[in-house]
Formats: structure tokens, sequence, C-alpha cells
């Protein structure tokens, strides 16, 4: 019983859309590094120094203080003190970060959907290039235009 499972869980696992998948998702982790480092260490560095160098991962909001009722300079040390916070500029970064990506899948839908067009148009051509000029008439049997729709020896009308 454990052998057939075994057997088809590996028949299941070595399918091309699986591997495919699973291929997918390890780029798409390794992008979502690229993205999240591209989001916190060159697009929000510029962006805070633009509006009073503003750290915007380290924008915060104290729901609770702490074990002791001290300022906090940083995220780090509200969180370390054991403060309750609404760390908005973790989300900011985070939806910067989405935008980015959802940009980046339309990109590459958009130049897919793009090359999917040309290769059908193509093959629209060729289908039409291949598609016979002529056909032969059922009741004469002699050969005639494929668009006709009455034959011009015998005059009889055809279906298209």
């Amino acid at each position: 019983m454990i052998k057939s499972f075994l057997n088809e869980f590996k028949k299941f696992a070595m399918r091309g859309n699986v591997i495919d998948m699973a291929v997918g998702i390890i780029i798409g982790a390794a992008f979502g590094k690229i993205v999240d480092s591209l989001v916190k260490d060159v697009i929000m560095p510029p962006i805070g120094l633009l509006l009073g160098k503003v750290d915007f991962s380290n924008l915060y909001l104290v729901l609770k203080s702490g074990a002791s009722d001290a300022v906090y300079n940083s995220l780090a040390a509200a969180q370390a003190d054991g403060a309750v916070t609404l760390n908005y500029g973790l989300f900011l970064n985070a939806v910067i970060s989405f935008t980015i990506v959802v940009f980046a899948v339309f990109i590459l839908i958009k130049a897919i959907n793009n090359l999917r067009a040309k290769i059908d148009k193509k093959e629209a051509q060729d289908a039409a290039k291949a598609a016979p000029k002529t056909k032969v008439c059922p009741y004469c049997c002699s050969e005639i235009a494929a668009a006709a729709v009455k034959c011009p020896n015998c005059t009889s009308d055809l279906k298209k």
C-alpha cells in the first residue's frame, strides 16, 4: 500500500506542470527578495531624504507603552521594551513592494500576450495560404473557385 502510494506520488511529482510550478515558486521567491531590497535599499531612502530624512521602516505609532514609559527613538527600541506598535512605515514599504511586483507581472503578461498575438496572426496567415484555392463541383465534377456559390460550368447552386 505504501509502495503504491509512493509510486503514485512520484508519478504526480514528476509531471511537467508540477515541476514548472516549483520552478515558478522558487523564482518568484527570489524575485520577491530582489523587489524587497529594491524598495528598502534603493527607492525609500531617496524618498525619505526628500521628505526630510524620514526612514519609512521606522514610522510607527505606539498604541501601548512597554515596561517603561520612555519615548522611543526607534521601532526596534519600542519593540524591545515590549510596546505595542502600529507599524505603518513597514506597511507602506510592503505596499510599494507589492505595486512593483504587480507592475512587473503586468509587463511580463503584456509581453507574453503580444508574442502570442503575433504567433496566432502568423498561424492564421499560414492557414489562409494553405487553404485550398479551388474545389470540385459535386454535380459536374469540374474544378471551380473555392469561394464559388454557383458552378460556372453546370450552373448548379453549391453549398458553402
